[in-house]
């Protein structure tokens, strides 16, 4: 049985490329990843300022993802250069449809990474197309302007379709768990822990968040509790006392897709204190 790796992004949060004021604060955050946004939140006129503000800002010491504009807008190819810095982890695609071989070429000459964010129909009906790319390292969700694209009401059971799409075709393309959207209510702390739940519970990887207090709330739902540690830690140790048979704990039997769950359960929690590779 094949276990991926444990996606060590549980939360990736964005901050405004023309807010070179809150760079700072987005990395005392607590977020696992920091996403400086050159696309919807920059108006045009400050694309370019805010493309020279988060070159002057990443270093190695502290690289990032940003999110660039879209590949039929004046500032992509601008946007794209920024690959050879040794700042940058990688860039996140919005409405992601295709990639253009000269982003798949400049990421994969850098060692850059890939998020795809998946918004419309036609981004859906190429999933599997694009979570095989060379580079891509996860997707994420686009639920807002999925719903406006489909007309779509509601962000729970209306959206399961395409969730459960995007954990599918992640796994199927041996890729990190994906991305779950954000919410868009900064000062509700019980929508936010719902929705983090849910993404959890669908298999999701991570949070998309927009706002640094919603960082650690998102943090916290994705590490193991302890009640799902010491299951895992007890599945382990009585499977090794099998040497890898399957054996049985509380009257239930421990195969390998259990002992599965709880080698990514421990994976999960060995690893939540690593971010941003520090």
């Amino acid at each position: 049985m094949n276990i991926l790796p444990v996606a060590l992004g549980r939360t990736y949060l964005f901050v405004p490329g023309d807010r070179a004021d809150r760079f700072d604060k987005a990395w005392s955050s607590g977020a696992d990843q920091v996403m400086i946004d050159l696309e919807d939140a920059v108006a045009p006129a400050q694309k370019d300022a805010a493309r020279k503000s988060a070159a002057g800002w990443m270093t190695p010491e502290r690289p990032v993802w940003v999110r660039i504009n879209a590949c039929n807008t004046a500032w992509y190819e601008r946007d794209v250069e920024l690959a050879s810095h040794a700042g940058l982890r990688g860039f996140m695609i919005p409405k992601a449809e295709q990639l253009p071989r000269d982003l798949i070429n400049a990421c994969m000459e850098h060692k850059k990474s890939l998020i795809l964010l998946v918004e419309t129909a036609v981004g859906f009906k190429k999933l599997p197309e694009l979570a095989e790319t060379a580079t891509v390292e996860r997707l994420a969700f686009g639920s807002i302007d999925l719903q406006v694209d489909l007309g779509i009401e509601g962000d729970d059971d209306a959206l399961a379709y395409f969730r459960s799409q995007l954990v599918l075709v992640s796994r199927l393309a041996q890729i990190q768990p994906p991305l779950d959207g954000v919410t868009t209510d900064v000062n509700d702390t019980e929508v936010l822990h719902q929705d983090t739940l849910r993404a959890k519970r669908f298999g999701f990887g991570g949070k998309l968040c927009i706002h640094p207090r919603q960082v650690m709330a998102v943090n916290r739902v994705f590490l193991p509790t302890d009640k799902e540690l010491s299951w895992a830690r007890t599945v382990v140790a009585a499977s090794r006392q099998r040497d890898g048979a399957v054996a049985t704990l509380d009257g239930k039997m421990v195969d390998k897709p259990v002992l599965a769950k709880a080698l990514r359960i421990i994976q999960a929690a060995d690893t939540s204190a690593i971010t941003r590779g520090e």
